[in-house]
């Protein structure tokens, strides 16, 4: 018992310390980094910070032509600075014109993400900041967990679940279209279809609700 209370105690100062730090995660092409700029427009003065995930070889082509794998290496890599990372319609360079007051962009393999998420967050001097990866919540304590999907995308596999059950609240980047729902809840229509615990969900056209309440739970939070 004192063993979990000390663990509890040691998670509970690692989120009161340091920045702020919202995660936003899912899987491709559910409108992330869409979000993340909607975020970063909203929070002036927050930086971003960008997971990439490499293996050696990884798009099946030699190291070369993988779109990480000449980044890779012995240790994790971090860039930050608008210099190197800023590339126009690339997910950091959008993080800039979206007003990060920075951006990190961690590159590493599977091995190298606790060490490398850990580096990019020392780097980090603003009052908070958002990362978008579906990892790094592995290693540290964010305060908050945005889990985006589109509504569409039907029941949850199995596999699927574990990552669902870090969520804080589920954002849901298209509408649902369904005029037979109207007077349900963003909430019980999308547990309705995909057999979701009962976690906040927010629809894009509540977003203005969701950055109200981001609002207000990172302002309850001690830096």
């Amino acid at each position: 018992m004192a063993n979990r209370r000390k663990t509890h105690l040691d998670a509970l100062e690692r989120r009161l310390t340091g920045p702020k730090r919202i995660g936003l995660f899912g899987h491709r092409n559910v409108g992330k980094t869409t979000l993340m700029c909607e975020l970063l427009r909203e929070f002036p003065g927050w930086e971003a910070i960008k997971t990439t995930r490499g293996h050696y070889r990884s798009c099946g082509k030699d190291p070369q032509a993988c779109c990480v794998s000449d980044l890779l290496g012995d240790e994790p890599l971090v860039h930050s600075g608008r210099e190197k990372t800023y590339r126009v319609g690339k997910d950091t360079g959008r993080y800039w014109d979206a007003g990060a007051s920075n951006v990190h962009w961690l590159i590493a393999t599977d091995d190298q993400v606790e060490k490398g998420i850990k580096q990019a967050l020392l780097r980090v001097k603003s009052a908070g900041v958002f990362v978008e990866g579906n990892s790094f919540s592995q290693f540290v304590d964010p305060n908050y967990m945005v889990l985006v999907k589109r509504s569409d995308s039907g029941k949850i596999k199995k596999s699927a679940k574990q990552i669902l059950c870090k969520a804080s609240v589920i954002y849901l980047s298209d509408e649902i279209k369904n005029s037979n729902c109207e007077d349900q809840s963003a909430a019980s229509r999308f547990e309705s279809a995909v057999e979701a615990p009962r976690t906040p969900v927010y629809t894009s056209r509540e977003l203005p609700a969701l950055i109200s309440y981001l609002r207000m739970i990172t302002s309850a939070v001690a830096v």
